[in-house]
C-alpha cells in the first residue's frame, strides 16, 4: 500500500542496508529507484557500470522491499548531448535548451530514440527477470518544464510527415486550415513550418494540428519503451508518473499501452500555482485546495483503467512553487488516506531523505538531510499502523461522470477569446460543486460509455467526435453541457450550422453570438426566483427548448431538452451547487451539502470523510455503522471512516 522514492546513487553505499531496514520497519513495501541515473549507469559512451545498481536492488530486495525500476531517459548524460547535439529541444522563441537540468531532449529526435532503445534494452536484459523488480516506471514526468512541444528541425520534419498522413494532400490541408485567409496557402509540404515566431497569432487550425502531433510523439516515445520491456520483462507492470494539471499530451492514449497510471501529488504547490482567488489560496495554503488531489485521483483512476498509484506524495515543503509553506499537521496522513479512498493501489512518498545538494535541496523528504526523521515520517508511521486494521474494498462506480478531454484544453488555450477563460479552472469549478454535494465522481474521456450514470457533467467539449456524440445519445441519465461545447469542428472551424454543432441533435439551440467579459464585469442570472452572477463568458442563444434560467435582460441562459441541459455562461459557484442539487434530485440521487473544506469518498463498503477546514465537523455516521478511523467528529486536517 505504501512506498517511497529513493536514490541510492546520492548516498554512501554503507547507508543502504540501514535505509532499507528502516523502510520496512516504517511499513513501506515499494521503493522507486533509478529514473535519473544514466550518468552512473554509463559514465562514458559504452562503458557500463551496473554493479552499484545490482547491489542496490539486492539490498532493497533482501529487506523485503519491491523495486520499481525507472528507465533513465529523462536525464541523458552530457557526453550523449555532446555527441548528438540535435537531440536538444528548442523553445517557442527559437532558443536551444541546453544541458544542466533534465528533460533536455526532443521527442522527435530519431538519434535520441535509438539511444533510449539501447539503454532500456540493456536494463531490460539485466533486470527484466530480477525477482526483486516488481515493475517499471518509464521515463519521468513526460512534458515537465514545458517540453512536449519542441520547435527544432527534427520536429519540423516529423510534423510535415504527420500532416501528410493526416490530410493526404495539400489541397485538403489548405481547406482544413482555411489557408485562403491571409494568403496562407501552401504549394509544397516543404513550405509548411511550425506555428511559432509568426508576426501575430498563427492559424489556430495549424496550432491544433501541431498540438496533436506533439502529443502523438509522446505516445510513440512511450510505446518504444513499452514494446522493449514487454518482451524483456514479462509479468512486470509498466507505469508512468504523470503530473498534476498537465495537459500538453493525451494521457489516456499514453496509458493505453501501460498497466498502471501514476501521478505526482503536490497539493500545496498546485494550490499556490493555480489561478485561484487570493482568499482561497490563503485558506488552503497549508492543506491544499480540497479538490485538487481528489480530482487527479479520479482522473488517473480513469487514465489507468482502474489501476493507479500516487508515485510521488508531498511529505513537506516543496521547492518549485512561488511560495512553499509546510503542510499543516495531519495533512500527509489525510492525503494518504484520501488517495486510498479514491482507489489508489499504492501511495509512494517523495522522497526518503532530503538531498543536501543541487536543484531540489529545498524539497523536503521523510527525513532531513542529516537523516533524522522529518514531520511527514511520523504521519506515515501512523498511517501504516492504521492500514493494518482497515480493510479496503473495491472502488465502485460513482453516480456522477465528468467528461474530461485534453484536446479541449488545447482548443481553449489556442483561442481563449477571453484571457481568464481556462479549461482547467472551469473543470475544477464543476468538480468542486458536485463534490460539495457529497457525490463520488468518475472521470471519463469523450466517447467512453456513459451507461449507468444518472448524472453526466460536461464542463465544456468544443470538438464533439462521432464517438462522443453516440455516447451522449445513448446515455439514459441527465447530461449537462457547459459553454463552448460543440463550438468547433475537428479542424478548428465554426460549425456550418453554428454551435453547439453536432449537439443540435440533442438540443434545440443555436449560439448566435458570444461575449467574453473582464473579471470586473458580471451579468445577473435569474433562476427559480433567485439571482446569481454570470462572469467571463456569455452566449446569445436562439432556442426552441425549455428555458431554465435567464439573464437580466430576459435572454435565455440555461436551456433544457428533456434529459439534456445546456449552460450558456460561466456562473458563480452558488448557482452551480444549487442547480446541480436540483438536477441530482431529479436523477433520483441524494445530495448532501458539505462545508467548503469537507469531502466524502466511498471505497467498497467504507465511507471516508476528510476535513481541510479549520473547524471540526460531525460526520453523518449511521447508527448501524462501525467507525474504523476517528470517532465521528472529524477535526481540522482529520480523517474519519466508517462502514
Amino acid at each position: 500500500m505504501l512506498g517511497v522514492c529513493y536514490y541510492p546513487e546520492h548516498w554512501p553505499e554503507t547507508r543502504w542496508a540501514e535505509d532499507a531496514r528502516r523502510m520496512r520497519a516504517l511499513g513501506l513495501t515499494y521503493v522507486r529507484i533509478g529514473e535519473f541515473a544514466w550518468s552512473r549507469l554509463e559514465p562514458h559512451p559504452g562503458q557500463l557500470d551496473f554493479g552499484w545498481l545490482d547491489r542496490a536492488i539486492d539490498t532493497l530486495g533482501s529487506a523485503g522491499l519491491r523495486v520499481v525500476l525507472g528507465t533513465p531517459t529523462a536525464t541523458p548524460p552530457k557526453w550523449l548531448v555532446d555527441r548528438t547535439p540535435r537531440m536538444l529541444p528548442v523553445d517557442r522563441e527559437g532558443r536551444t535548451r541546453g544541458f544542466g537540468s533534465r528533460r533536455h531532449s526532443c521527442f522527435s529526435s530519431a538519434t535520441y530514440a535509438r539511444e533510449c532503445e539501447r539503454i532500456v534494452t540493456l536494463l531490460g536484459e539485466r533486470y527484466g527477470h530480477n525477482a526483486s523488480v516488481a515493475g517499471w516506471q518509464l521515463d519521468n514526468e513526460y512534458g515537465c518544464h514545458d517540453t512536449v512541444r519542441c520547435y527544432c528541425a527534427n520536429c519540423q520534419e516529423a510534423f510535415r510527415a504527420w500532416l501528410q498522413r493526416r490530410h493526404g494532400s495539400l489541397q485538403a490541408l489548405n481547406q482544413a486550415w482555411g489557408n485562403v485567409f491571409w494568403s496562407m496557402e501552401y504549394r509544397a509540404w516543404e513550405e509548411v513550418e511550425l506555428p511559432h515566431l509568426t508576426v501575430t497569432e498563427a492559424n489556430p487550425s495549424h496550432w491544433l494540428d501541431y498540438y496533436r502531433f506533439a502529443s502523438d510523439q509522446v505516445v510513440a516515445f512511450n510505446r518504444l519503451q513499452v514494446d522493449l520491456l514487454r518482451r524483456l520483462s514479462p509479468e512486470r507492470f509498466l507505469a508512468h508518473n504523470y503530473m498534476g494539471f498537465s495537459t500538453d499530451f493525451d494521457h489516456f492514449r499514453v496509458a493505453a499501452d501501460l498497466d498502471v497510471a501514476s501521478w505526482d501529488s503536490y497539493p500545496l504547490g498546485f494550490t499556490d500555482q493555480l489561478p485561484l482567488p487570493a482568499d482561497v489560496k490563503q485558506r488552503y495554503a497549508r492543506t491544499g485546495h480540497p479538490d485538487i488531489a481528489a480530482f487527479h485521483h479520479d482522473l488517473y483512476r480513469a487514465v489507468g483503467r482502474g489501476r493507479w498509484w500516487v508515485m510521488e506524495q508531498q511529505p513537506g515543503p516543496v521547492n518549485w512553487a512561488s511560495h512553499n509553506p509546510a503542510p499543516a499537521p495531519g495533512m500527509v496522513r489525510l492525503w494518504t488516506w484520501e488517495a486510498l479512498a479514491h482507489g489508489a493501489e499504492v501511495v509512494s512518498y517523495f522522497r526518503w531523505r532530503q538531498a543536501p545538494f543541487a536543484q531540489e535541496q529545498m524539497h523536503a523528504g521523510l527525513h532531513r538531510p542529516d537523516s533524522a526523521p522529518d514531520v511527514g515520517f511520523f504521519e506515515v508511521e501512523q498511517t501504516a499502523r492504521e492500514l493494518m486494521s482497515v480493510k479496503l474494498g473495491a472502488t465502485l462506480r460513482a453516480p456522477v461522470a465528468l467528461v474530461f478531454d485534453h484536446e479541449a484544453d488545447w482548443v481553449l488555450s489556442i483561442q481563449p477569446q477571453g484571457k481568464e477563460f481556462q479549461y482547467k479552472s472551469l473543470v475544477l469549478e464543476w468538480y468542486t460543486a458536485i463534490r460539495r454535494l457529497g457525490f463520488d465522481v468518475d472521470i471519463v474521456p469523450p466517447g467512453a460509455s456513459l451507461d449507468g450514470y444518472p448524472l453526466v457533467l460536461v464542463p465544456t467539449l468544443p470538438i464533439i467526435s462521432d464517438a462522443a456524440l453516440k455516447a451522449f445519445e445513448a446515455c439514459k441519465g441527465r447530461v449537462i453541457f457547459g459553454p463552448r461545447s460543440g463550438s468547433k469542428t475537428a479542424h478548428f472551424q465554426i460549425p456550418g450550422g453554428l454551435p453547439p454543432g453536432p449537439l443540435q441533435r440533442l438540443l434545440d439551440v443555436k449560439v448566435t453570438r458570444v461575449e467574453s467579459l473582464a473579471p470586473e464585469m458580471t451579468e445577473t442570472l435569474d433562476w427559480q426566483g433567485r439571482r446569481y452572477e454570470a462572469r467571463l463568458w456569455l452566449e446569445h442563444l436562439d432556442v426552441g427548448a425549455v428555458i431554465e434560467a435567464r439573464f437580466s435582460d430576459g435572454k435565455p441562459a440555461v436551456i433544457c431538452n428533456g434529459r439534456v441541459h445546456y449552460l450558456g455562461c460561466v456562473p458563480d459557484s452558488a448557482f452551480l451547487m444549487d442547480w446541480f442539487e436540483v438536477l441530482a434530485r431529479e436523477a433520483n440521487l441524494a445530495p448532501l451539502r458539505l462545508p467548503e473544506g469537507v469531502r466524502l469518498r466511498r471505497r467498497g463498503g467504507t465511507t471516508f470523510a476528510f476535513n481541510s477546514d479549520s473547524v471540526p465537523w460531525r460526520a453523518p455516521v449511521p447508527a448501524y455503522a462501525r467507525i474504523l478511523l476517528g470517532d465521528g467528529m472529524v477535526p481540522p486536517q482529520g480523517v474519519c471512516a466508517w462502514g
